[in-house]
């Protein structure tokens, strides 16, 4: 095993054992959300070309929100590298550059989380459904 690999492994078990003590429940759980909104929103341009979004948000509950900041973990960072390593599995092209932003919501019940996703504002929309129309893109 390569030092990046033991580097990126021991990082992902850290980001898992925080978000346990912080929330009760797997990162996995937070992890497969972000993977299932990605993969619900693919498009498929043609043969070979699937698009998906570029902007992905995650609200969490204040307190782990809080918790986590505090710490000065990268949780967008981390949720960003494990959302890419899953696109570059499945041969997806983003619509733009990828970013996953977490937030702080008063809304989501302590232990839970919200997923969304979106093309950034700086890709027309309009060419992003274009390119799902055989023919263009």
């Amino acid at each position: 095993m390569s030092a990046l690999s033991v580097l990126e492994k021991t990082l992902e078990n850290r980001w898992g054992a925080l978000w346990r003590r912080m929330t009760g429940r797997e990162s996995a759980e937070l992890v497969d959300a972000l993977r299932r909104e990605c993969d619900s929103k693919a498009v498929v341009c043609r043969a070979g070309r699937v698009m998906v979004p570029n902007a992905y948000d995650v609200e969490l509950a204040a307190p782990v929100h809080e918790e986590l900041t505090r710490r000065g973990s990268g949780v967008g960072q981390a949720l960003t590298d494990r959302l890419a390593r899953h696109a570059a599995r499945h041969g997806y092209e983003w619509a733009g550059p990828l970013a996953v932003h977490v937030h702080r919501s008063t809304e989501v019940p302590n232990g839970r989380y919200r997923v969304a996703s979106s093309v950034m504002p700086h890709v027309s929309a309009d060419a992003f459904q274009r390119a799902g129309r055989p023919g263009t893109g």
